[in-house]
C-alpha cells in the first residue's frame, strides 16, 4: 500500500464522526481508508483525455410541466379527497384544548 493513514488521522476522523472506536476498529478503519486512497490513486492513473465531464451517467431532462395560469381554483377536486369538510374547508379533529 502506498498510502499510510496515521493513528492521529484515525483519531481525528473518529472525533469528527463522533465515534468511539476500539483499537481493533481503528486498525480496520485505517486499512479501509488506505485501500480507498490506493483505489483513488489507481483511478487517477486512467487516461481521461477527451472525456467530457458529466454530473450524471444518464441524460437528465427537465420533467416539470409548463407553468400555465387558469381560472379554475380546484377546491372542489381537492375537498373531494377530504375525509370530512365543512364550509368549503377541511374538517379536522381539534388538537388544542
Amino acid at each position: 500500500m502506498a498510502n499510510k493513514i496515521s493513528d492521529e488521522t484515525i483519531e481525528y476522523v473518529g472525533i469528527l464522526a463522533k465515534l468511539e472506536l476500539s483499537s481493533e476498529e481503528k486498525e480496520n478503519a485505517k486499512a479501509d481508508m488506505e485501500k480507498m486512497l490506493d483505489y483513488i490513486d489507481t483511478l487517477n492513473e486512467l487516461d481521461t483525455e477527451g472525456v467530457i465531464p458529466m454530473s450524471h451517467i444518464f441524460p437528465v431532462n427537465n420533467v416539470f410541466r409548463e407553468d400555465a395560469a387558469s381560472q379554475k381554483d380546484g377546491s372542489r377536486e381537492t375537498l373531494a379527497n377530504a375525509p370530512q369538510s365543512k364550509d368549503n374547508s377541511f374538517k379536522v379533529p381539534k388538537t388544542i384544548g
